[in-house]
């Protein structure tokens, strides 16, 4: 649940102690109920259409639906600010976990949790520690996910819907599968000329050929 998790309610808590607690609970309120079964259920239904196109398959895309559900509802279960803290990608069983925790332990917790579900294959831990941020950071990471995802989406030789993408701190994480070399470099030659972008962090993986 990408748009509850990544509100920066750390970064209220500076100004309005108060204000942020509430506005925590009331995210995880929120949260508790986006990531019930029977929303990753629906969620995964609605989906079907453009995950047919995608090379893991309406299969893979619905178990990592359901790894991405069960690692969230056991990062909120933990605390609200790790769910709030770790940004969350899977790929055909593939874990990347990337964001800002606080302390080593909570990195440590992070990918204890990660591993937990059935079907997970890798964890790979891209997580910062430190306790800056702000909100202007993570609108920036938003703008910049939105410009990477048009240019791929307007680049013909590259299947955009097998690349997941997510900024922290101007540096991009991806993670998925591409056809050739040609176009695992044209994804991330895509996202090292958008403005603000520090560094590209590539775990895209190319597809086995169907005569190996």
């Amino acid at each position: 649940m990408p748009g509850v998790r990544s509100l920066k309610v750390k970064a209220l808590h500076d100004k309005k102690p108060g204000f942020a607690a509430a506005a925590a609970l009331a995210l995880i309120a929120v949260a508790l109920a986006a990531c019930s079964p029977t929303t990753a259920a629906v969620g995964a239904g609605a989906t079907v259409g453009a995950t047919a196109v995608q090379d893991r398959g309406v299969k893979g895309a619905a178990s990592d639906t359901w790894i991405r559900a069960e690692i969230n509802q056991k990062l909120l279960a933990h605390s609200g600010e790790l769910y709030l803290d770790v940004h969350l990608q899977v790929q055909n069983g593939r874990v990347l976990l990337s964001g800002t925790v606080p302390t080593p332990e909570a990195q440590v917790e992070a990918v204890r949790i990660a591993w937990l579900p059935d079907g997970v294959r890798e964890v790979i831990n891209e997580m910062e520690v430190s306790d800056d941020g702000s909100f202007t950071d993570y609108a920036r990471d938003r703008w910049i996910e939105a410009r990477l995802r048009a240019k791929l989406l307007g680049d013909k030789d590259v299947n955009s819907l097998n690349v997941s993408i997510e900024s922290v701190n101007q540096s991009v994480y991806l993670i998925g599968v591409v056809h050739s070399e040609d176009e695992l470099n044209r994804v991330v030659g895509h996202a090292k000329t958008v403005p603000y972008v520090r560094r590209v962090v590539s775990y895209l993986t190319l597809k086995p050929s169907s005569s190996s």
